[in-house]
């Protein structure tokens, strides 16, 4: 007997970009397949015209592997361009976002895959959230400030770098210092080793960087070390966690850890997309739900042609699938090898 597929909740993202195209590509997955049926939100008059720009196929009366569809009315399907920012395309992105966080919430799927979508298209239909991870906390009434966490790929032993989570997310770094607080790292520190345990690390070793150069040079360059860094290392120690830092941040990278906590979104993501661009996997920890998506944005240059990687889509359904079904079995992590 087969055993049951974990159902994940895909949305194509911004229609002008590159999810359309890349979900239609990764329907046909065999590897996909065997992990996990896909449940897609999106217009099939838009998806008709993505398959035939970006040269594959598509039929909604016909999707394969036993996979899904869910048709989101798009009354602009058939005049919206590519490679544009449009209001229309934000309000779509929306609609799709909407109806499938609601289908995971009521468990009618186990997780949820979002396509990359533009901040600035969403802005133009009305929404002011600054990106998904702010908008999921919002339509999941989360109870906890949700993180970004970042994976390398889904086979966690194959990994050369680790994970990495963000303590600030899309702010301007004028706020960054002011954000920094005891609780607020110490929180995404437990979330980062909750997440490292979750994928079979029994004793994993978090490493959290400094804000400053140098980490400060005992004060020289701020306080931030001393007044939010140092003391929520040390909380999240008396809490058995193994953390270690405030690290100096360009040379952590080189050192071995299973995961880092970065202070500021590109302080993290410059080192990581370097690294992982083309697999990694972007995960919100601290939802109620379980939600993945593409470590890149909409590509709008190369939407509609048939160009783009799946490799890091691929990864985001490959992962929430493991993630619904998460293995039991724990090891030893990495860096003690």
């Amino acid at each position: 007997m087969q055993p049951i597929r974990p159902r994940l909740a895909v949305t194509l993202g911004d229609p002008a970009g590159v999810g359309p195209e890349l979900v239609l590509r990764l329907l046909a997955d065999e590897q996909v397949a065997a992990q996990g049926q896909l449940v897609v939100y999106g217009s099939s008059i838009l998806a008709v015209r993505v398959a035939e720009a970006a040269r594959t196929s598509f039929s909604s009366q016909q999707i394969p592997n036993g996979h899904e569809w869910v048709e989101i009315p798009f009354s602009e399907a058939v005049t919206i361009q590519p490679g544009h920012v449009q209001a229309a395309c934000g309000r779509q992105a929306l609609a799709c976002i909407e109806e499938a966080t609601r289908d995971v919430m009521a468990k009618q799927a186990n997780a949820l895959v979002t396509g990359p979508i533009n901040k600035e298209s969403l802005r133009l239909a009305g929404v002011h959230f600054p990106g998904h991870t702010e908008l999921l906390a919002h339509l999941t009434q989360s109870s906890i400030e949700p993180c970004m966490a970042f994976f390398a790929g889904v086979d966690r032993l194959k990994s050369t770098f680790p994970m990495v989570s963000l303590v600030t997310i899309h702010e301007p770094l004028a706020k960054v210092s002011s954000l920094l607080t005891v609780e607020r790292i110490a929180s995404v520190i437990a979330r980062t080793d909750e997440a490292c345990r979750r994928r079979g690390l029994l004793e994993p070793r978090i490493g959290v960087l400094a804000f400053n150069p140098h980490a400060s040079e005992g004060g020289l360059f701020g306080d931030e070390e001393r007044l939010a860094i140092q003391p929520a290392i040390r909380l999240a120690q008396e809490r058995g966690i193994q953390a270690f830092g405030p690290l100096i941040p360009d040379t952590a990278f080189l050192e071995k850890y299973d995961a880092l906590v970065a202070m500021y979104h590109d302080q993290g993501l410059i080192p990581f997309k370097m690294a992982a661009f083309d697999s990694g996997v972007n995960v919100t920890l601290g939802l109620p739900i379980i939600r993945t998506s593409p470590d890149h944005g909409t590509a709008f240059k190369i939407a509609w042609q048939g160009v783009a990687k799946v490799g890091s889509f691929k990864n985001a359904l490959l992962l929430a699938a493991q993630l619904a079904t998460p293995n039991q079995t724990s090891e030893k992590p990495c860096c003690s090898r």
